[in-house]
């Protein structure tokens, strides 16, 4: 044991010895290579830097690249969500209230998960109560539009018969709010209330009130009171229009049994380049319903995007609407029609257009009907719309009686946009700005200035200078010629401000006896009228 220890000592010690040795004699080499490895570490930490750098611009440069091609891939889905959205039958009110293509749907930021509901927002900006799976929201949906107008430079053909002036004012054109959403996935639902028409002439009430069943990719059947989408210019959305009141003509069209507040039912198929529907129509929603005949009414329509692409469209359409039965008044009382309109503004209620009741008990009115051919087409910024109708009125015991309208209407948007087309209705929505009105970007939002002429004849088997007393089968409605510029400036997808001037030029010869006035008297006006409308849609 002890000679064991005594060995490793002078191991060690040996060991010791050598290495003092090896260190002495490699001194001077160990520091050359000391002086080497500090040179190239510098080297090394310039070269990483280099390549740190490198990487960092590489690394932007593929961020930037990244984020184009995400931006590329949202406005793709984008619009392949909207061309899934639009084969979804939807109610009017769901129809698009921004004018964009297709409310599709988007993940709210208080969305929560395991069944609870959550709020969504749409790309109409629009807010909705939705279940977690989709298949159960309601939303509200509003318009607002507030009027003012002035009736300018009137002149009477005669100072003793026919109008003699118009009323300047204000009116709240349409105030509806309601609701509008999807029950069962399957199912949509819509109700509106307008309690605008400070008119006295228009009647409040019930806009919507309606239930779609939309199972079929691209088809409805609905029933209840709504819109109708009879005529190109009925079918266009109210705040969608680019005058502040549809043309006369077309009024005159849906006075039949078409329209605002109509009950019907019915179904429409439509896609990108198509729009077909048949509905039957039954009385307005302010209708009286105690002892009177009800109206009854259908109409067809077609309607082809004959040409389309994201620069250009055309659109050919064509309708037919029937009166099978007219309202009467209670029991006793005849089956009667009007034909009237207001002259292309609602701020005065009095009528100028006017077959007057046509219907007694000897002739009452058996039927009647509406042909109607529509034009549109559109390309980048320029849009134009026009139609023609022919009316007829069938009363017993008397020949028809026939009137004619037509309208055609250009709009050139000054800031670049252009009018989309709404697979579901058939017609052209409003312009929705590129570029917003910010004060603080200097943004001025779009810009539009649009013209429309529109001419409607109410005069059927009628002789100027004869009594109408002499003539059963003649109507004396007069005859109109409108003319209409207007400026509308689009803040954003929600604000509107519409600028409109007419001139209206109403021609009527008397037909009944008036002291001093001789029989075939031009009794019709020319006037200019200014109105102003603040529109907000949600």
């Amino acid at each position: 044991m002890h000679h064991s220890v005594s060995g490793l000592r002078r191991g060690l010690l040996g060991a010791t010895a050598g290495m003092a040795w090896l260190v002495l004699g490699a001194g001077p080499a160990l520091a050359q290579a000391a002086l080497s490895d500090s040179a190239d570490t510098q080297d090394l930490r310039a070269q990483v830097a280099r390549l740190t750098q490198m990487v960092q611009t590489v690394s932007e440069h593929d961020q930037e690249q990244i984020q184009a091609l995400s931006a590329q891939v949202k406005v793709l889905q984008a619009r392949l969500e909207a061309q899934e959205t639009a084969q979804t039958a939807l109610p009017r009110a769901e129809q698009n209230p921004a004018g964009q293509p297709g409310a599709v749907a988007e993940q709210g930021a208080s969305e929560t998960e395991g069944g609870v509901p959550r709020i969504v927002q749409n790309s109409t900006h629009r807010f909705l109560l939705q279940s977690s799976d989709g298949r159960y929201s309601v939303g509200l949906y509003g318009i607002f539009q507030f009027d003012s107008g002035a009736y300018v430079d009137f002149h009477p053909d005669s100072p003793l018969v026919g109008p003699q002036g118009l009323s300047n004012g204000v009116n709240a054109r349409r105030a509806r709010i309601g609701f509008a959403g999807t029950a069962a996935g399957d199912w949509n639902y819509a109700f509106l209330y307008d309690a605008g028409n400070s008119s006295d002439a228009t009647p409040k009430g019930i806009e919507t009130a309606q239930i779609i069943y939309s199972g079929l990719r691209g088809a409805a059947f609905e029933a209840g009171y709504s819109n109708t989408y009879f005529t190109l210019d009925q079918a266009t959305a109210s705040a969608d229009l680019l005058f502040l009141e549809r043309a006369s003509p077309s009024n005159i069209a849906t006075n039949f049994n078409a329209g605002d507040f109509r009950s019907n039912a019915g179904f429409r198929f439509f896609g990108d380049r198509y729009w077909v529907g048949a509905y039957v129509t039954g009385p307005a929603s302010g209708d009286s319903h105690t002892l009177v005949g009800e109206r009854l009414g259908a109409f067809q329509r077609v309607a082809v995007q004959a040409l389309a692409s994201d620069d250009y469209s055309v659109h050919l359409g064509f309708g037919v609407d029937e009166l099978l039965q007219g309202p009467n008044s209670g029991v006793g009382t005849p089956n009667t029609l009007a034909l009237s309109d207001q002259p292309e503004l609602r701020i005065d209620p009095t009528t100028l257009l006017n077959t007057g009741t046509l219907g007694t008990l000897a002739n009452p009115v058996t039927g009647g009907y509406v042909f109607d051919v529509e034009t549109a087409a559109n390309y980048r910024n320029f849009f134009w719309q026009g139609e023609y109708y022919h009316y007829q009125v069938d009363r017993a015991g008397l020949p028809n009686n026939g009137f004619d309208g037509a309208y055609g209407q250009v709009s050139w948007t000054l800031t670049g946009e252009t009018h989309r087309y709404n697979p579901q209705s058939g017609a052209y929505l409003r312009i929705i700005p590129n570029h917003p009105f910010s004060w603080a970007d200097g943004e001025w939002g779009a810009w539009e200035v649009a013209a429309r002429y529109s001419y409607v004849n109410l005069d059927s088997n009628f002789i100027a200078g004869e009594l109408l007393s002499a003539n059963p089968d003649a109507v004396d409605g007069g005859d109109q010629r409108g003319f209409t510029f207007g400026l509308n400036w689009y803040p954003n997808d929600i604000v509107r401000l519409m600028l409109d001037y007419n001139h209206i030029d109403y021609e009527k010869a008397l037909a009944t006896t008036v002291t001093g006035v001789p029989i075939g008297a031009p009794v019709g006006a020319k006037f200019d009228a200014v109105s102003l409308r603040l529109q907000v849609a949600y």
